[in-house]
């Protein structure tokens, strides 16, 4: 597998790098909403808005600290369940900057491939260009890369994009390519990104095959695999299972904004939401 160094990365993302020291250093924001918010400009860029961060350079320190505000606004829309007042409020200034228009709607109606994406730039480039900069600005000295120490990041682990992992590194380290060039809702999602939890009725119960006939029926070759209640005594059903799909862009088209979404196949309902991992 090909690698890159770490001076290499930051060559590559010097404007990333320079954008990121002008929230945190000039503008003083917070270092852990800042890391989110050059990852949902990269994430942007990738869903079609191109140059976000480039066009941000020419402005002014109070625009450039409204545009975060408004992606800031954003990421907490994803925390709440009042997504009704909000899903067609725009993003006025942001939408200015790139000439056409920019919703919360674009989120919530993307919430979860939002999420995976702004996940994987956080880990992948986030946590690996902007180190040095957040020592500075945490006041954490360079005895920390001798020991190999995570830096501690304000706000992580967050309640919506999890742990993320930043340990300084020398400018000579190589980190492997693969995953740095851009993401998609494919390839680059976790397993737990693309799976939903289904519940039956009691009385009604449900196949393996109903559920892979009624969702590829709805919404094509979208089944990866389908994993059933275990451990079911023989004169009991299965009241849930998990579907793992193909694309986490699945996800949101099965949800289409909502928590949970009902279904009906052979007179039997089912319930579809995101999957959660419980930790142990």
């Amino acid at each position: 597998m090909t690698s890159i160094s770490l001076e290499e990365l930051h060559a590559y993302h010097t404007i990333d790098r320079d954008a990121f020291s002008r929230l945190v250093i000039t503008l003083r924001r917070d270092p852990g909403d800042s890391l989110l918010v050059m990852a949902t400009w990269l994430w942007l860029e990738e869903m079609g808005f191109p140059n976000i961060i480039t066009k941000l350079m020419n402005l002014t320190d109070p625009m450039v600290n409204i545009l975060a505000d408004e992606v800031a606004s954003c990421l907490n829309s994803f925390q709440t369940n009042n997504t009704q007042t909000v899903a067609n409020v725009a993003l006025p200034f942001t939408s200015r900057i790139m000439e056409r228009e920019i919703s919360l709607q674009i989120f919530l109606q993307n919430r979860f491939q939002a999420i995976s994406g702004i996940k994987n730039f956080l880990n992948t480039v986030c946590a690996r260009i902007f180190t040095d900069i957040l020592q500075r600005v945490l006041g954490m000295s360079s005895q920390v890369i001798l020991n190999n120490h995570s830096l501690i990041i304000p706000g992580f682990p967050h309640p919506i994009f999890g742990t993320l992992t930043i340990v300084p590194r020398a400018m000579d380290y190589d980190f492997p390519s693969g995953g740095l060039w851009g993401w998609n809702p494919t390839n680059n999602a976790s397993e737990d990104d693309r799976t939903m939890f289904l519940t039956f009725s009691r009385g009604f119960p449900v196949t393996r095959d109903e559920v892979k006939e009624l969702f590829t029926r709805m919404y094509g070759d979208c089944v990866e695999s389908i994993h059933m209640q275990e451990n079911v005594a023989s004169n009991e059903q299965p009241l849930f299972a998990r579907l793992v799909l193909q694309s986490v862009a699945n996800v949101d088209q099965i949800l289409s904004g909502r928590r949970i979404a009902k279904f009906r196949i052979n007179g039997k309902h089912i319930w579809a939401r995101k999957y959660e991992r419980r930790d142990q």
